[in-house]
């Protein structure tokens, strides 16, 4: 296949443009002159560790009434990616609508505005353009919130972690015995218990409380009548996996399968896949392969919590609705990237591979001509901050790095980009690497090389999704896979500006 030249910044810029214009014109054709005339209102829904394992996206298992409900009036993106696969990094690519290349936040420790001080975030660009902006629960990663970025002050809830008396005992126990690390590591076992099941009301936990301030916040920007954008932070199904008893109680644990693959994957570096340190700072969770028994049970915590997290959800879409504010609302719901629950023998995000880099997201807008289908199309985080703006008729800021999907949205089983592009650093032998992925229709190509010398290659990993969906066999050194990597090199090579730019010129209208 050739490879799309990435034209000039003049060239883009001139495509673009037009990809944009058709892209609203045909939105706009979906509305009505009284929807034109008024501003479409923003929900945003950011949900934390959830992979997209629930009933939208086809699970049997996992109970999501709430989210499919919201999926059965929009529509729900199969392949939606994020740029890297930890919270921080991830938050700040979809706020920013800049790779981490661009806003350096690769850890938890670093804010976006010290190498972007004065970008415009996807919050601050609606504060600008005449909405009442708010931002409830966790939106920016905790300790680094963007003040600028808010119409008022963000607040969440507070709430204890557990609900039960020996859960909060063996917490402080081990806080108060942890070794603390550098650089805002968290000591192994400094945590109390990994999941936890109490018979309490929702709001004793801190999902159930944000749910509260977010139904009373829709009553009081109602009443208001600005156009608004409000975003709020859902913390489950974060570590540790608690919920109150009722929605364990949806799952029979003897019924629930653990991973088919609990290997890493073969032909792989020893640095591909990390085994899971977030998951051991809790505690009793011991080095190594997990007991079949403990995998269980924090799968059941984790499948419980993600119904927790719906029922509140729930709550936020039925204000909505009876607030009779849902016509005139775009809905976005988001996860800020996947996670393992045992495949390739680890847990937790923190790698390139399909999950962890796989993210679910399902948006709904007034005049959405295909509600409730599903798309294919390979799309991006950074795609997000563009289609709001162009969904709501602004124009986007210059420094983004994605796409508008609008199209998409009109048309979803459209032809859309040729790949997706994600990243995560690595420390190994005292060098820094980073590891680049791209997530092609077919294949996920990644290239470790290092940081201060990005010619240097140290491994290529390359696993075919047609026969090996679960990544468990690198075929990148098979000498019958040369010409396939020499080709998928010359497209990683020309990377998410290549993509971007194939995609520019195909479709670009015809004169």
């Amino acid at each position: 296949m050739k490879i799309a030249r990435v034209p000039t910044n003049r060239q883009a810029k001139t495509a673009w443009s037009l990809v944009f214009c058709f892209a609203a014109c045909t939105w706009a054709g979906a509305q009505t002159p009284a929807q034109e005339a008024k501003k479409p209102n923003v929900l945003f829904i950011a949900v934390d560790d959830l992979r997209p394992e629930f009933g939208a996206y086809d699970s049997k298992v996992v109970k999501s009434p709430n989210v499919d409900r919201l999926a059965a009036r929009g529509l729900t993106f199969l392949r939606a990616y994020c740029q890297q696969a930890v919270c921080s990094p991830s938050r700040t690519s979809l706020l920013t609508g800049a790779r981490p290349d661009t806003t350096k936040v690769y850890d938890l420790v670093t804010h976006f505005r010290k190498a972007m001080p004065d970008t415009v975030t996807l919050p601050q660009f609606f504060k600008q353009n005449g909405y009442f902006v708010q931002g409830l629960g966790k939106i920016f990663h905790p300790g680094f919130d963007d003040p600028q970025s808010w119409s008022v002050a963000w607040k969440t809830a507070e709430a204890k972690v557990y609900a039960l008396p020996e859960s909060q005992a063996l917490a402080a126990a081990n806080r108060k015995a942890a070794v603390p690390k550098k650089k805002g590591g968290v000591p192994r076992g400094s945590r109390g218990p990994a999941f936890e099941s109490a018979d309490v009301p929702d709001d004793a936990y801190i999902d159930g409380k944000v749910a509260g301030m977010a139904v009373e916040t829709l009553q009081d920007l109602k009443a208001k009548g600005e156009p608004f954008f409000l975003a709020v932070g859902f913390a489950r199904p974060h570590l540790p996996f608690i919920a109150p008893k009722r929605y364990w109680d949806l799952y029979d644990p003897a019924q629930l399968e653990l991973a088919s693959n609990p290997y890493r994957p073969k032909g792989a570096p020893a640095y591909a896949v990390e085994g899971g340190g977030e998951l051991r700072s809790y505690a009793n969770i011991p080095t190594g392969h997990l007991p079949d028994d403990l995998a269980r049970n924090l799968k059941h915590g984790y499948y419980a919590a993600i119904s927790y997290m719906d029922a509140q959800v729930g709550k936020v879409l039925s204000e909505l609705d009876r607030l009779s504010l849902r016509d005139n609302t775009i809905v976005v719901f988001w996860g800020d990237h996947g996670w393992k629950l045992g495949e390739h023998d680890a847990w937790c995000k923190h790698s390139n591979v399909e999950l962890d880099t796989h993210s679910p997201l399902i948006v709904a807008a007034p005049g959405q001509a295909e509600a409730g289908k599903k798309t294919r199309a390979l799309v991006e985080f950074v795609d997000i901050y563009p289609t709001l703006a162009d969904l709501a008729g602004l124009k986007a800021p210059a420094h983004l790095e994605g796409t508008s999907f609008v199209p998409v949205l009109q048309a979803p089983d459209r032809p859309w980009k040729s790949a997706a592009f994600s990243q995560y650093p690595r420390q190994v032998a005292g060098k820094r690497l980073m590891g680049y992925s791209m997530r092609t229709d077919r294949y996920r190509f990644t290239r470790w090389v290092e940081r201060n010398n990005p010619s240097h290659v140290t491994a290529v990993e390359l696993y075919d999704h047609q026969t090996d969906p679960q990544e468990n066999q690198n075929i990148a050194d098979d000498p019958a896979n040369a010409a396939l990597v020499a080709r998928l090199t010359e497209q990683w090579q020309a990377g998410w500006r290549g993509a971007q730019a194939d995609l520019a010129s195909r479709e670009q209208p015809r004169r």
